[in-house]
């Protein structure tokens, strides 16, 4: 039996992967749940006889790149599949150098989220099919993740792409057409740069951006 151990901040969405592991039981045994990076490694302090964890990305006080680099670094039996809504290139890099052993969309199925399991605890590197795509274009073009202009504000490469496209009037459909992301990453980073910038709205975060010319 693969013993799993999930890292998620959302009690809505950790119940809901807990359900889904749920429906293979006698195949896969739901160990327990990190509400953060920092929880699932005072977790695994008491409890490391893990075969697998599913990672989320965005999480408060310790992301999931950050926890994965860290999980690597004192438990190397543990494999880690990164389970997230973001299928940009700069998280996929990062959670790939920080030594993800796989990356799956949310929005997968349960059957697609055991299959990918498996196929880990088989030697495999599971990946959703648009992450397997972008991950062959990393490959020929990887990116560079040098400090951005933005840097006093921690904003990340990809934010400051999305806010470039938002200061441009774009609508998050078309900033996720641009950019090759989905509608909800999209939002995911505005809200990220809203929270960094310390604004309330699509207005402020412009006027903020033109004002201290971040991009």
């Amino acid at each position: 039996m693969i013993k799993v151990a999930v890292a998620e901040d959302n009690d809505f969405l950790a119940e809901s992967i807990k359900e889904k592991l749920g429906l293979f039981e006698g195949e896969l045994k739901y160990k327990f749940r990190g509400r953060n990076g920092s929880h699932l490694l005072e977790l695994l302090e008491e409890d490391s006889n893990l075969d697998l964890i599913l990672m989320d990305i965005e999480m408060p006080l310790m992301n999931g790149i950050e926890a994965t680099e860290k999980v690597k670094a004192k438990y190397p039996h543990i494999k880690i599949i990164m389970l997230t809504v973001f299928d940009d290139e700069e998280n996929i890099f990062n959670a790939i150098q920080a030594g993800a052993d796989g990356y799956l969309l949310k929005d997968e199925s349960p059957k697609v989220v055991r299959e990918g399991i498996e196929e880990m605890m088989s030697g495999g590197a599971p990946m959703s099919p648009v992450i397997a795509s972008k991950t062959l274009k990393l490959l020929r073009n990887p990116l560079n993740l040098s400090n951005s202009n933005a840097e006093d504000y921690e904003l990340t490469k990809r934010e400051i792409d999305v806010l470039e496209q938002l200061c441009a009037g774009l609508d998050y459909r078309s900033i996720g057409e641009n950019l090759n992301i989905s509608t909800g990453t999209v939002r995911k980073h505005i809200e990220n740069i809203y929270s960094k910038l310390q604004v309330n709205n699509k207005v402020e975060a412009i006027n903020k951006a033109n004002k201290e010319r971040l991009v």
